[in-house]
């Protein structure tokens, strides 16, 4: 019978067996050296930072909206132009407007010349009181005479009737007299042209025509660039209709929305550094964290996620971070409202408040371009009313 063939392999050799385990333990050491270098960076760096693309450019959008009801005969400037501030950005017809301040005008000049004429009718009356105080005081001397006439029998009872008629007729004058000059002088009383109440209604309606007239013609609240025009020639406009936007891209910010993982050691006042996909990674823009949002976004969506519901799914929320950016950066680099970027925290800093602890001492925008209406509109009342008063007791106030 044949024997079988001998079918077992021969066992590796010493040396490969050896080698193959030098490489496992070599493996072995560089995932712990790997591990290790992953937690000492996580240590010492990255757990100090918090970034994200989740980021985007935002600004002011001033709306220039008319305040009158007006037809437009000109447009000062386009999208994309430069517009100091004053700067005439449309113009109304202003012809209707114009009739409504002549109008208002001549209201006024009438009503100061009317209240000079209440004025001069109380001097009238005290001239009037004084006479009829002098009648008076005669009728009772004619009377007092006629009485002791009358008791020595000189006189007829008759005429001592007529003298004590006479002596009521001018006391009931002199009364009469008196009452006309209280309620003129209840007119005027404490007052002079300008401040009396009749003069004061008739200079508002001239204010509120000026007013209406120096709002036909629409000018820039602040400087910036021209964005979003609608408006053409010849359109009616009615109050409140968006015409353009003026945007000042000197004072944009950045609105960065991080994870509500993200914001446990984020703290206002901490450096950021962005960088735009405008520009790329070569410019790098350096700013500080302004605020953190008062709530998530989804909490002010229009409409905000049904969580009480039988399908909820946990989704993370991210929470809005205003980041103040360097103005002379932005004038190196000029970003544009809606442009995307990435933010990158520096968590370092733990010295400032997650909320803000003070209100604002002032305010954070604010425009000079419509004192001048108010002003010029006084300016204008008072030569009126100085045009057409009297001196003396008549005197501006």
């Amino acid at each position: 019978m044949a024997t079988p063939a001998d079918t077992s392999q021969p066992t590796p050799a010493p040396e490969a067996s050896a080698k193959r385990k030098t490489w496992l333990l070599a493996l072995l050491v560089l995932v712990i050296l790997g591990g290790a270098g992953i937690w000492a960076w996580h240590s010492l760096v990255g757990r100090w930072h918090e970034s994200t693309d989740d980021a985007y450019v935002n600004g002011n959008v001033v709306e220039i909206t008319p305040l009158v009801t007006g037809t437009v005969i000109s447009i000062g400037a386009d999208d994309g132009d430069l517009v100091h501030a004053g700067q005439v950005l449309l113009q109304f017809d202003p012809a209707d407007s114009e009739v409504a301040v002549q109008a208002a005008e001549a209201k006024l000049a009438r009503t100061v010349r009317e209240t000079r004429g209440l004025y001069s009718n109380v001097d009238a009356l005290k001239a009037q009181l004084q006479s009829r105080a002098a009648e008076l005081k005669k009728a009772r001397d004619n009377y007092n005479r006629r009485k002791v006439l009358a008791d020595s029998g000189a006189i007829a009872a008759e005429e001592i009737s007529h003298a004590h008629d006479d002596l009521t007729s001018a006391q009931s004058a002199l009364d009469n007299a008196r009452q006309q000059l209280n309620t003129s002088t209840a007119l005027v009383d404490d007052t002079v042209v300008a401040s009396h109440p009749e003069v004061m209604a008739a200079a508002a309606d001239l204010r509120q025509a000026y007013l209406d007239h120096a709002r036909t013609t629409l000018v820039a609240p602040v400087t910036g660039y021209v964005a979003k025009r609608t408006v053409q020639l010849g359109q009616r406009l009615q109050p409140g209709t968006a015409t353009m936007a003026v945007i000042p891209l000197e004072q944009v910010w950045i609105d960065a929305n991080f994870k509500e993982t993200q914001l446990r050691d984020m703290r206002i006042g901490q450096p950021v550094e962005i960088s735009a996909d405008l520009y790329g990674s070569e410019v790098k823009y350096t700013g500080t964290i302004d605020s953190l949002g008062a709530g998530t976004g989804s909490a002010f969506a229009l409409l905000p996620a049904q969580n009480a519901t039988g399908n909820w799914i946990k989704i993370v929320q991210r929470v809005p971070v205003r980041i103040h950016l360097s103005p002379e950066q932005l004038k190196n680099h000029p970003l544009r409202i809606g442009l995307s970027t990435v933010v990158e925290v520096d968590l370092h800093d733990q010295s400032g408040p997650t909320l803000a602890q003070q209100p604002p001492q002032q305010a954070s925008y604010t425009t000079q371009v419509y004192d001048r209406q108010l002003v010029e509109a006084d300016q204008m009342i008072a030569r009126l009313i100085h045009a057409n008063s009297a001196s003396g007791k008549t005197a501006l106030r």
